[in-house]
């Protein structure tokens, strides 16, 4: 019975991520509080909040552990959302920031996760102006998955949306970044979307993601090893400081090889009007799968939805809950090797599978009324399969069994 519960109970905690796919889901209120500063702390929540902060951070933890962030609304602040000192296991989920100098900030820490959190228009300047910035953040249990991030032009002045500056995971966990969007860069000429082994770095994971418009840059490689970029879309349109989309440049003394930069998607024009789409350098090793990166001509600023901040809290037509379309998926629970989606009235195009850590394990398309989808991959356990249009937009989330 206890575990029955326990199954439960990941199951709706994963449907409700999966229901809006990226950003917050938070849709209660907020109690008004003053700038939060906590030293040697541990096992504490903070939940619910609302804080801003013009003269410095609006939380701000030094040396503690076993924290969680979570609802809170931050901003407008002169200084970050979150700044993390020397912590270790601390989570930040389904947080909003708005005008702050960087959304969250962990420096020399390990076990950060920041999950599904909306943050709109940092206003830097650099060294600051990301969403999200890892520094000497190594070890086990690190994330920044499934966040949204939105910087209008003139409203905003971000560096590198999501920064990883000498961090490292483990060769068995590496840091995952994972199904973020990302939206809007420049003025600076510098920044962009998501920067990997920024003066070093091994052990990095950037799948998934979706950018439009993201500044100089789309994703890139600076140096460092073990570093694996996949699956990405990436768009830009000319702007004033748009370069290039993918890049593979040993950009510090650092020892950089076997690395991978493979199946990526991507439509980047420069500043000058002129497709550049993708540069290796020439100077970082081998890139493994570099040949299996494509332009995509049909990529366009639509492969996000109009709105991507503020999506749960949205009445209109661009949150992705899903809808009753009668999806069936069987058997469940699998003893078996595969599983079998099915419907009368199919209206998606692929499905993907889901660990309980929201680790992505299987990605199938979706073409008939029935697809078999081969789970002998899979160990004993809790995944969820999440069906979901081109755009990327659910149309089902459902929890299966898998028994071995």
């Amino acid at each position: 019975m206890k575990r029955y519960i326990l199954l439960i109970t990941i199951f709706i905690f994963l449907f409700q991520h999966f229901s809006f796919g990226q950003g917050s889901t938070y849709t209660g209120s907020y109690t008004s509080s003053s700038p939060i500063v906590l030293e040697n702390v541990s096992n504490q929540t903070i939940n619910g909040l609302e804080i801003s902060n013009s003269s410095g951070r609006c939380i701000y933890l030094s040396n503690c552990s076993n924290v969680t962030i979570k609802n809170c609304k931050l901003g407008p602040s002169s200084g970050e959302g979150i700044y993390l000192a020397n912590c270790t296991n601390i989570t930040v989920t389904n947080c909003s920031m708005d005008a702050v100098a960087s959304g969250v900030v962990a420096d020399v820490a390990s076990g950060i996760k920041v999950t599904y959190n909306d943050v709109r228009n940092v206003q830097g300047p650099m060294p600051r102006g990301q969403m999200v910035q890892f520094g000497n953040v190594t070890g086990t249990g690190n994330v920044i998955s499934y966040n949204a991030g939105e910087n209008i032009a003139g409203q905003s002045y971000p560096e590198d949306e999501i920064s990883l500056y000498m961090s490292s995971g483990t060769v068995d966990d590496p840091i995952q970044v994972v199904g973020n969007w990302i939206r809007g860069g420049g003025p600076s000429a510098s920044g962009g979307g998501i920067m990997t082994g920024d003066k070093g770095g091994s052990y990095i994971l950037v799948q998934d993601n979706i950018l439009v418009n993201p500044g100089q840059y789309g994703i890139t490689i600076a140096s460092g090893h073990d570093i694996i970029i996949k699956n990405n879309k990436i768009f830009s349109e000319k702007t004033a400081v748009s370069n290039v989309g993918l890049s593979a440049y040993k950009q510090y003394e650092v020892d950089t090889y076997s690395n991978t930069i493979m199946n990526n998607q991507v439509n980047f024009t420069n500043k000058n009007g002129v497709l550049n789409d993708m540069w290796n350098a020439g100077n970082a090793g081998t890139i493994a799968g570099w040949d299996t990166n494509v332009h995509n001509a049909n990529l366009n600023s639509s492969i996000l939805p109009s709105t991507i901040i503020g999506r749960a809290k949205s009445t209109g037509t661009d949150v992705t809950t899903p809808t009753a379309v009668n999806y069936k998926i069987s058997p469940n629970p699998s003893f078996g090797e595969s599983i079998i989606v099915s419907s009368d009235t199919p209206n998606a195009i692929k499905m993907a599978v889901y660990s309980s850590t929201g680790q992505k394990m299987i990605d199938q398309s979706i073409s008939s009324t029935r697809t078999v989808v081969d789970t002998s991959s899979l160990t004993a356990g809790v995944y969820v399969v999440k069906i979901s249009n081109a755009d990327d937009s659910v149309v089902e989330a459902r929890k299966i069994t898998v028994k071995k």
